[in-house]
Formats: structure tokens, C-alpha cells, sequence
């Protein structure tokens, strides 16, 4: 017999603390889709960040190493160069998450028969102090590059137990829905 993955125990959560809350969900989705569906998870938009993120660190970290080695008067400019560069590449990363990402948290590839590729993106968000999960899928069409999406927005109890535990059968029987939605919605086309 193979051990027990640690997949295989419910996730338990503070089901008071909102953040935590739609992060679990987030995730459960994310398992519906790679493991249910076998769907290849794409890193590119999180790759992004990461980049955006990198320069600034890597323009902070030179302006440190620069005042070490030539102290303030000298380092001057250097300074006021990465302040700036710091400051633009932090909006930069603001339009990014906000124009780029809109609160994707999941872009999956789905191999079709042909060589191109459907994109599956899924998104969320949870007003504050709001207990309404809301949870876009969105199918990008291989072959037309055409974007369709389907979304709901039920209460967080339709899918946490009394416990804090993520119901991961519930998640997936909404997510499946879904997914089948927009496929055959696709063949109909």
C-alpha cells in the first residue's frame, strides 16, 4: 500500500478570516483543475510579478552595496536613481496585478487534439465582510483565440463545513459544472 499523500486530509481554516477563507477556496479550485482535469498549471502571469519584483529588489540592493562601498555624499545620485527606479517599478507591479492578473490565481493548459492549446483561467474575489465567494472560469479557444467565461457567487458556507474545513467535493462538483458549461457551450459554436 503507498502511504497516505497529505493531500488526502481537508484543509482546515479560521472560517472567520476572510483572506484565508477565499485563499482555501482558491485553492480547492485550483486542485479541481490539475488534478480532476490533468490540466498543465502556467506560471507566466506569477512569472511576471516575479520579474517586476526581482528589478526592484536588484535596483535596492545595488544602491545598498553603492553606499557601503562610496558613503552618503558620494552615493548621492546612485541614491536618488533607485529611490526613483524603486518607486516607478513599485506602480508598475500595481498596473500589473491590477490591469494584468484582475485576481487570477490559477491559468491551466488544456492539450487538445490539435496543437493548439486551450487556456483556462480562474479568478476570484471576496468583498470585505461579504461572505459571497465569487468565482469566474474563463476558456480561451485554442484555434480562435476566443475568450468565454462563466461565473457564480454563492455564500462561503456552501462550501466550508461548521468545522473550517474546505467540503473539497462540493468545490469540485461547482467547478465541474463549470467547466462543462463552457464546453458545451464551445461544441454548440
Amino acid at each position: 500500500m503507498a502511504p497516505k499523500e497529505k493531500d488526502d486530509k481537508p484543509i482546515k481554516i479560521n472560517k472567520w478570516e476572510g483572506a484565508a477563507v477565499k485563499n482555501a477556496l482558491d485553492d480547492a479550485v485550483k486542485e479541481v483543475l490539475t488534478k480532476k482535469f490533468n490540466y498543465v498549471e502556467n506560471f507566466a502571469l506569477m512569472d511576471g510579478r516575479l520579474v517586476i519584483c526581482g528589478i526592484a529588489v536588484g535596483v535596492a540592493m545595488f544602491a545598498l552595496v553603492w553606499d557601503y562601498l562610496y558613503p552618503f555624499p558620494q552615493s548621492r545620485p546612485i541614491l536618488i536613481f533607485s529611490v526613483t527606479t524603486y518607486f516607478i517599478m513599485m506602480g508598475i507591479l500595481t498596473l500589473y496585478t491590477t490591469y494584468k492578473e484582475k485576481g487570477i490565481f490559477a491559468v491551466c493548459i488544456q492539450k487538445d487534439s490539435s496543437k493548439k492549446e486551450n487556456v483556462w483561467e480562474a479568478s476570484s474575489y471576496l468583498p470585505k465582510y461579504d461572505d459571497k465567494y465569487n468565482l469566474i472560469l474563463a476558456l480561451i479557444d485554442g484555434k480562435t483565440r476566443q475568450r468565454r467565461e462563466t461565473s457564480i457567487k454563492k455564500s462561503v458556507a456552501n462550501y466550508i463545513d461548521v468545522n473550517g474545513s474546505v467540503v473539497n467535493e462540493l468545490v469540485e462538483a461547482e467547478v465541474t459544472k463549470m467547466h462543462n458549461s463552457l464546453l458545451s457551450e464551445r461544441k454548440e459554436k
